[in-house]
């Protein structure tokens, strides 16, 4: 006679993790119309917000533009946009404000990158020599507060009116905030990890490498879109005390011939070019520190 079959343990389990199974689908998929759903709420703010900024626009503009034609402004002074949009049309047409802008965003861009690789690496100084660190924190501390334009004279006078003393007074601006917000960063950084990788047996240098910098990389990043309106503020500084060319010297030369029209057209330059600049700075931000807010 057969001895009757014993029950297979795994055939008894089989309807426990179907149902398990099943529950975990299920929840995926809730998560995932979860997802969806705030991708298309967030698209949509997105949106509401650009339509409602592009209202503000047009908005200023044509009241700015009703008060200059009717006289409710001194259109001398101030101008409005048709005007404004006649002199850059002109000035562009006739090629006589590329060499201008061509000047003033090179000097930007090599004041905006030299500031922040020198402030980067006085950072990293002071942080590996902390004897330096007390030594020169209070004439940081009055350099910073000190007022940059009055370096301008000594820069002009040591380097001469030209590309280099414009680009020193840039420096000026830049290296010392870069260097402030980059070294309070190494000395925040979790004491947790700074301890575990020296009880690894890490020297000075692997503690930097492998703990201090890539934990300082998105504020070094970030001071990157500072630098860029601090640049710009250093460039046209230096332009309105020693330039003969560049955006800032038209700015002076339209004071000087009462031509406001072309002082307010040079002003939408530099804010055209210096947002492009502050837009490409942050989009490299978000793609080099992509996943840090995920760690």
């Amino acid at each position: 006679m057969d001895e009757p079959r014993k029950p297979d343990p795994r055939e008894a389990a089989a309807p426990i993790i179907a149902e398990r199974l099943d529950i975990q689908e299920g929840r995926r998929f809730w998560m995932r119309e979860l997802h969806a759903r705030y991708k298309s709420q967030k698209r949509r703010v997105t949106a509401a917000v650009i339509v409602t900024q592009m209202i503000l626009l047009l908005f200023f503009v044509s009241l700015w533009e009703a008060a200059g034609r009717n006289d409710w402004i001194d259109p001398l002074l101030f101008s409005y946009p048709s005007k404004m949009l006649a002199q850059l049309w002109k000035t562009m047409a006739d090629g006589s404000i590329w060499p201008h802008v061509g000047m003033t965003v090179t000097e930007t861009v090599v004041g905006f990158l030299l500031g922040t690789v020198l402030g980067t690496a006085i950072a990293a100084a002071l942080w590996w020599f902390p004897f330096l660190s007390r030594v020169f924190d209070p004439y940081l501390v009055v350099l910073n507060s000190m007022p940059k334009v009055a370096l301008g004279p000594i820069f002009i006078v040591g380097l001469g009116p030209g590309f280099m003393s414009i680009v020193a007074i840039t420096l000026s601006v830049t290296v010392i905030i870069t260097t402030l917000n980059i070294y309070n960063r190494f000395r925040e950084i979790d004491s947790g990890y700074i301890k575990v990788v020296r009880l690894l047996g890490a020297s000075r240098l692997q503690l930097f490498k492998l703990v201090i910098l890539p934990g300082s990389f998105p504020v070094i990043i970030s001071t990157l879109k500072v630098n860029v309106g601090l640049a710009w503020i250093g460039v046209i500084v230096g332009e309105f005390l020693v330039a003969q060319l560049g955006l800032g010297y038209l700015i002076i030369y339209g004071f000087q011939v009462f031509n406001f029209t072309l002082v307010l057209s040079s002003l939408i330059v530099i804010a055209v070019v210096a947002t492009v600049m502050y837009q490409l700075v942050a989009a490299l931000e978000r793609r080099l520190t992509a996943g840090w807010r995920e760690r």
